[in-house]
């Protein structure tokens, strides 16, 4: 018996200590380490791809591209230099830019896609095809991170600048948030109200 007990306290003395190894070796996460960013698809938004391309007249400027069923939509999109707006309370920016228009580009795909996520009723096939579509943007504050029902939050910090944008003027004015992460190399269009997809996807229709 006594044989028996000192066998058995050994073999979990040896489970314990393997247990200690395994442990030792798992990674340890800082506390103030965050997990890796990642875009997440979420209703009412159309994603796509940006890359840092030369702008003159010291605005920001990237092309973005947007392929999807073997068609590829192609356009830039340039951002002027910001003011801070009188918010004590966000970290607001405000400023002009413009879509520029691509003449390779055929946005038959992102612009079907458009009209579902900004819920549009008509699909502005004809709509008259133009080299800028120039708007005003509000930049809220940056390096946020994407919550998973679509929104974007201060904390955890992120590579997120949340952006509303204003196309045309009083009746014909629409608005659409224009998110940009450029570590993730994405861009986002995203409904800001069903009432302007109609505005939105025709002035886009003429960039895209």
């Amino acid at each position: 018996m006594r044989a028996f007990l000192i066998r058995k306290t050994r073999n979990v003395l040896v489970l314990a200590f393997m247990v200690s190894l395994t442990a030792c070796n798992q990674p340890v996460r800082d506390a103030d380490q965050q997990p890796a960013e990642q875009y997440i698809s979420v209703p009412g938004s159309v994603a796509f791809d940006i890359q840092p391309t030369p702008a003159s007249d010291q605005a920001e400027a990237w092309l973005a591209t947007y392929t999807c069923q073997g068609r590829t939509a192609k356009f830039k999109i340039e951002f002027g230099p910001a003011k801070a707006m009188n918010d004590k309370e966000f970290n607001m920016k405000s400023g002009e830019g413009k879509f520029v228009a691509d003449p390779s580009s055929d946005a038959s795909a992102l612009l079907r896609d458009l009209k579902r996520a900004l819920v549009a009723k008509n699909s502005h096939p004809n709509v008259r095809r133009a080299k800028f579509l120039p708007f005003t943007f509000v930049s809220f504050e940056p390096n946020e991170s994407q919550d998973p029902d679509g929104g974007f939050r201060m904390k955890p910090r992120g590579n997120w600048t949340p952006m509303k944008i204003f196309i045309g003027e009083g009746e014909d004015e629409g608005q659409v948030y224009l998110n940009i992460n450029p570590a993730l190399k994405k861009g986002q269009f995203s409904i800001k109200d069903e009432d302007y997809g109609d505005i939105v996807l025709s002035r886009l229709a003429e960039v895209l």
